[in-house]
């Protein structure tokens, strides 16, 4: 199982490394530029990537965490505390480029009146509580409690995709009449760099899982050793 793992790890590692790199060229050369947004508008493809593949990493986080509820077996844990790990580090990304393309655009770098930025920055700050509370509070009780957090935590995900839909938005909506002026090479580029970036977002996962696993192992070889 563990060299199994290993395995898939090497596998969607070497995979993600060559899409990331043929997106250089995709997002730089093969994209045409946006008509008024000028080059900037190339933050989008990251920016939307990263954005779509934390949806992926909570989602996942919220279903490992109901099979752990249910279950109460250690693996859903360690996948569970994983997928927000890197789900957080996308979601930082989403919050880095997000102002980057905004600056030029908005003349402002953050616009607190718009719903999806407050939205994903309280997203943000909802896992970061979660990890908080998965490595503070020691052994079973910990880990459900985070688990119980990860499910309610998630209702803010579809709060922050359809807010540009549901209240008035500065926010782009990337495909739509009001949104970026997409031709058929940028829809092409979006497309790709989100695959890219998903498999990059399932290699460190994997990677992450597997730190998880030698750490429970490791746990188990000290509590043997102390025991004898």
């Amino acid at each position: 199982m563990n060299s199994r793992l290993l395995r898939w790890q090497r596998a969607v590692g070497w995979l993600a490394l060559v899409l990331v790199a043929l997106d250089v060229y995709f997002v730089f050369f093969y994209a045409p530029t946006e008509k008024y947004m000028g080059d900037v508008q190339r933050l989008m493809y990251y920016h939307v990537a990263t954005a779509w593949n934390a949806y992926l990493a909570f989602g996942l986080a919220l279903v490992f965490s109901i099979l752990y509820l249910w279950r109460r077996d250690e693996r859903f844990d360690r996948w569970a505390v994983s997928a927000v790990e890197v789900g957080v580090v996308f979601t930082t990304l989403v919050l880095i480029t997000g102002p980057l393309w905004a600056r030029p655009v908005w003349n402002a770098w953050w616009k607190w009146d718009d719903p999806r930025l407050t939205s994903t920055l309280i997203l943000w700050f909802i896992y970061i509580a979660y990890l908080i509370l998965r490595a503070s509070i020691e052994g079973p009780r910990g880990k459900r409690i985070a688990a119980v957090f990860a499910v309610i935590g998630f209702v803010d995900v579809p709060i922050v995709h359809f807010s540009v839909q549901w209240w008035s938005s500065f926010h782009p909506q990337v495909i739509s009449s009001q949104g970026v002026n997409m031709t058929g090479e940028m829809v092409f580029t979006l497309a790709y760099t989100s695959f890219a970036f998903m498999a990059l977002f399932f290699y460190l996962l994997l990677l992450r899982a597997n730190v998880e696993r030698i750490k429970a192992e490791t746990e188990r070889l000290e509590e043997r050793l102390s025991a004898d």
